[in-house]
């Protein structure tokens, strides 16, 4: 199956396991998939991942991360941001702030995939894929 936005898939493929409780949501890997999802864990939005080399394509199994107490997921909301047909960019002055710096925004920038507080401290802009808080 050819997707257009792998993107878009791999988020929605996570949000859809956060609203059905899900702990482990399997997802077909890509380079940049990869690279979103060590952000993802570093920032501490997700308990665990792991890369499994199976077949052509591989696939990345993410453990998502609740609240012991509450059953409340860490991600409350993915956004994507550029779209296949509406690209959006930002350099250092336009960068955006996520929930006024409690969120995230991932970044695809010439240094490789990070948020946007990296990308201000590297001083480079990129490609805005998508909100995490």
């Amino acid at each position: 199956m050819m997707n257009t936005d792998p993107i878009a898939d791999y988020l929605t493929r996570v949000r859809n396991a956060i609203k059905a409780n899900h702990r482990v949501v399997e997802i077909p890997a890509s380079n940049l998939k990869k690279e979103i999802t060590k952000v993802l864990f570093d920032k501490g939005y997700i308990a665990n991942y792991k890369f499994e080399e199976t077949g052509v394509q591989g696939t990345i199994k993410i453990a998502l991360k609740y609240n012991p107490i509450s059953k409340i997921s860490a991600i409350r909301t993915l956004t994507r941001v550029s779209k296949p047909g509406l690209r959006k960019y930002a350099s250092v002055e336009t960068m955006p702030r996520v929930l006024n710096g409690l969120g995230i925004a991932v970044l695809s920038t010439s240094k490789g995939v990070m948020t946007d507080k990296e990308a201000r401290l590297q001083n480079v802009g990129g490609e805005v894929l998508c909100y995490v808080y």
